[in-house]
């Protein structure tokens, strides 16, 4: 598919409130895709509506080729999430948690197995196998569990906040996982509060007020509104906000 998503005219309302408003975009295949928005500006319940979790009020789109409204258990299965706050167990030990996901996305036990030493191995985390997650410090954590995401080899892997609470040199370590990820066609869907990682998608969209204000590559971006970085096109754009966090 020439794009992985594609969204016209998403709007959800609760109740008088307009949290989403007519948005439309669409992502490309193979895609860094930065979603950007300050808090109550719309992202996360628009990401909800594209993880099959919530149901629009009105407009449509497909995600992976699957309907947002008709298809919604097919997009699950087709896509890797990863939110903000870690997601695995802490009480179970690294191999326990591949295993345990592994199974809840569907995978035979030769499957689990084969995926396990590969994560492992390519982590470098054959030694802490055994540990318990708790015990891990937080970047290996977000590095298992962003594997643990791509477990099932799904095409689109939304990622909430990932890098939240990490230094610089692990969030950059972070990031080359992502880009290993997007070399091999998996479309990467990113929200983030860290404006130099913006820098790093192939194009950023900004919602204010529940619609999309703005959305192009870092570098227009930065032309159109005349300034130097990606903080600056965020600060000029979500100035622009009348309704509260």
């Amino acid at each position: 598919m020439e794009n992985a998503i594609e969204i016209h005219g998403l709007t959800k309302k609760f109740g008088n409130f307009t949290a989403v408003d007519n948005i439309s975009f669409t992502v490309r295949t193979g895609e860094i895709f930065g979603f950007l928005g300050a808090n109550g500006a719309g992202k996360t319940t628009a990401m909800r509506i594209l993880c099959g979790l919530s149901i629009p009020t009105a407009g449509g789109g497909t995600v992976a080729g699957f309907d947002i409204v008709r298809e919604p258990e097919k997009i699950k299965k087709h896509i890797g999430y990863m939110s903000q706050k870690f997601s695995l167990y802490p009480d179970l030990k690294v191999w326990e948690n591949i295993r345990l996901f592994g199974g809840i996305y569907g995978l035979s036990g030769k499957e689990i197995s084969d995926k396990t030493a590969a994560i492992l191995s390519r982590l470098g985390m054959e030694d802490v196998r055994d540990a318990f997650v708790a015990s891990l410090p937080l970047g290996w954590k977000q590095k298992l569990s962003f594997s643990i995401a791509m477990i099932h080899d799904p095409r689109i892997v939304f990622l909430d906040e990932p890098t939240g609470g990490v230094d610089p040199e692990t969030r950059r370590r972070f990031w080359e996982l992502i880009y290993e990820a997007t070399s091999g066609g998996v479309t990467v869907f990113v929200t983030t509060h860290y404006m130099d990682e913006a820098e790093y998608c192939d194009r950023v969209s900004v919602m204010v007020d529940g619609r999309i204000e703005a959305l192009d590559s870092p570098d227009a971006l930065k032309r159109r509104y005349g300034v130097n970085d990606m903080d600056a096109v965020f600060r000029v754009l979500a100035g622009r906000a009348v309704r509260e966090e």
